[in-house]
């Protein structure tokens, strides 16, 4: 099989792994509120408040804890949802169509069948500015993502 996967441009970071889990689960764990705070934050740190709203121009919340308890909000809304192939969201938009006071990023997820029981999970992730991207990087995108991945896989495959 060819690998299609784009190479990331100067403003973009891309995270593709094959997850041990069907699609369907690896989508519910990005859409249903009760699951998503078991995995989403790298640990330590924690997601203890998420509320979602999945459909083009529903609106997000998710507050990051970390370590030490401090609280980081991130608001946003979805652009574009089909279940079980794609989700988009972005935080220039906090509700509705009412802007944010920094837009920083736009998440773009797919979900494909990797063979029987697996899924081909990418995040792409689109930032404002390359300063954006590189202040990502240097936040630790590579290695939260990557741990967090791990962390959907597993609660995935036990759906």
């Amino acid at each position: 099989m060819t690998d299609t996967t784009k190479t990331p441009g100067d403003r973009e970071l891309v995270l593709t792994r094959i997850l041990n889990a069907p699609r369907e689960n690896v989508y519910r764990c990005w859409t249903d509120p009760k699951i998503l705070p078991l995995w989403f934050a790298p640990k330590p740190w924690t997601t203890p408040k998420v509320e979602v709203d999945v459909r083009p121009g529903g609106s997000s919340l998710f507050v990051m804890a970390g370590p030490d308890g401090t609280e980081f909000p991130n608001r946003g809304i979805y652009l574009d949802v089909v279940p079980n192939e794609r989700i988009v969201f972005t935080d220039a938009f906090v509700s509705a169509w009412e802007p944010s006071e920094k837009p920083f990023m736009t998440g773009i997820l797919t979900f494909e069948d990797a063979g029987p029981v697996k899924t081909k999970y990418t995040a792409r992730v689109l930032h404002w500015s390359v300063e954006d991207r590189e202040a990502h990087e240097k936040m630790g995108f590579h290695e939260g993502w990557d741990q967090c991945a791990d962390q959907l896989e597993e609660i995935a495959a036990k759906l």
